[in-house]
């Protein structure tokens, strides 16, 4: 299991590596809740996932190992921008 680090950005796009896949994400607060697009190899896995509290992102078939979940460190309300990377963790399950 892996942390990745979030700032508190209604948007926000990164790069990261797990378990030796190059990862690119974007989270972006609308109105109805915060979002994800996850790209593997820069080709889209999800795009549009509203993020959940301890619902899994990815599906199993996407070819990518392992999963991302976010995690609220305070009760089980679902991520918003201004409390990632503190209240909100999205993890890597691997």
């Amino acid at each position: 299991m892996q942390v990745i680090p979030l700032s508190p950005d209604a948007n926000q796009t990164f790069k990261v590596q797990l378990d030796g896949q190059n990862c690119q994400i974007n989270l972006y607060q609308l109105a109805t809740g915060l979002y994800a697009d996850v790209l593997l190899n820069s080709n889209p896995c999800v795009t549009g996932r509203i993020c959940r509290d301890r619902v899994a992102l990815l599906y199993p078939y996407m070819g990518v190992t392992g999963n991302l979940m976010f995690v609220d460190q305070q009760g089980s309300c679902d991520p918003t921008y201004d409390g990632l990377g503190s209240r909100y963790l999205l993890m890597y399950l691997d």
